[in-house]
């Protein structure tokens, strides 16, 4: 089959790799329509973590069932699914308290797995025309037949609901006025979240003019940082206290505010400046134990230099990790068949597999309005 491999950093191809078998009795395989680029998966591309060539890229995997294991009893051939990002048993301790983001069956010696992820299994991803799902009665979630909300739902197997977890984590609430830092497709989801959620006045912060567009359409207020301090900025807006709530949606790769360097903790140490005494700090933002291309040593090991002090002065509490999709995905698909929903907004190109790297590429530099891109392998769609 077809599928997106990475070569070295800032270079993927498309090549031709071995067909997934099905390998367990509760294996299903699917023919993907549809697998989204993820700011995550540039990590790897820009050489910024451990992954090694030929990995297989994709975690936010849709499409139509084609095999079904023996021991698989919820799904039958031709069912349309959508699959976490999360690849998790269904049934270890973490993954029965429905934290299935560190599940710790899967992935031995470490909480959590994940399709085509360096350091987190075996799984092959799914930018590919077929993917193996295991444990696949509790990992799919089923979908209406047929073509209809493709790119909405195909935003089920992370980014929707990652935005939705940063305002769990933060715990915003109806009223409440959020700080979302980047406007990426993440940070865009988490805008668009807490505006679901109640908040009465959400701001998104980032430099990309094409980005700080598409939060002013949601009803986000933007904020460029590069046009003056971010905090002030919020602050002229609610009266000098700040606001309820934050949401880190950037992580490691932070930019100084004046957009000249690197700076890991700048987004936290700023949102700690930006939210209100006792307010919530929510971290979906990626941060890693392990960054080769850190600015410093400290950052090369993950250990960043956060106002601590500050942050205990304050009161404020902060929530991190990962997604645990499953969470959310049922309800956050209900919200898109209903017409309450419709995250397809932050998809700015539908491209065919063999346009990956061209795709990767221009994700990576910001440009020509690449915010959030969408592969279906087996169709050959229009740029």
């Amino acid at each position: 089959m077809k599928a997106v491999v990475y070569e070295k950093p800032f270079s993927v191809a498309v090549r031709d790799v071995d067909n997934p078998q099905i390998q367990h009795p509760n294996d299903v395989l699917v023919r993907v329509t549809s697998s989204a680029i993820c700011g995550s998966d540039l990590h790897m591309y820009e050489g910024r973590t451990a992954a090694e060539a030929g990995i297989v890229f994709g975690h936010e995997n849709l499409g139509i069932v084609e095999e079904v294991g023996s021991g698989v009893t919820s799904l039958s051939v031709g069912d349309r699914v959508v699959m976490p990002f999360n690849v998790a048993c269904g049934f270890c301790k973490n993954c029965l308290a429905g934290k299935t983001g560190f599940c710790l069956t899967v992935n031995p010696g470490f909480a959590g797995g994940a399709y085509g992820y360096v350091a987190m299994g075996p799984y092959k991803g799914g930018q590919a025309e077929l993917l193996r799902v295991p444990f696949a009665d509790f990992n799919c979630l089923k979908l209406p037949p047929g073509e209809e909300f493709e790119t909405d739902f195909v935003l089920l197997a992370d980014i929707f609901p990652t935005g939705y977890h940063g305002c769990e984590l933060a715990k915003v609430s109806p009223g409440e006025s959020v700080a979302v830092f980047g406007a990426g497709p993440v940070g865009l989801m988490a805008a668009y979240s807490a505006l679901l959620r109640g908040a009465s006045k959400v701001f998104c912060v980032d430099r990309v003019p094409e980005r700080l567009a598409k939060a002013a359409e949601i009803g986000a207020v933007p904020i460029d940082f590069t046009k003056g301090d971010p905090t002030e900025q919020i602050k002229e807006q609610t009266r000098g206290e700040g606001t309820d709530k934050g949401v880190d949606a950037v992580g490691y790769q932070a930019q100084a505010h004046d957009a000249s360097h690197e700076e890991p903790a700048v987004v936290l140490n700023t949102l700690v400046e930006t939210v209100r005494p006792t307010g919530m700090l929510g971290i979906p933002g990626l941060y890693v134990p392990s960054d080769p291309g850190g600015p410093d040593e400290h950052a090369k090991h993950g250990q960043l230099l956060v106002s601590i002090g500050k942050m205990f002065e304050k009161g404020q509490q902060m929530g991190t990790g990962q997604c645990n999709v499953k969470q959310y995905n049922r309800q956050l698909r209900d919200l898109i068949i209903s017409g309450r929903a419709k995250p397809s907004f932050v998809v700015s190109h539908e491209l065919p597999l063999d346009q990956a790297p061209q795709a990767y590429e221009k994700f990576d530099q910001r440009i020509e309005g690449y915010t959030k891109v969408v592969l279906h392998p087996g169709h050959a769609l229009a740029a």
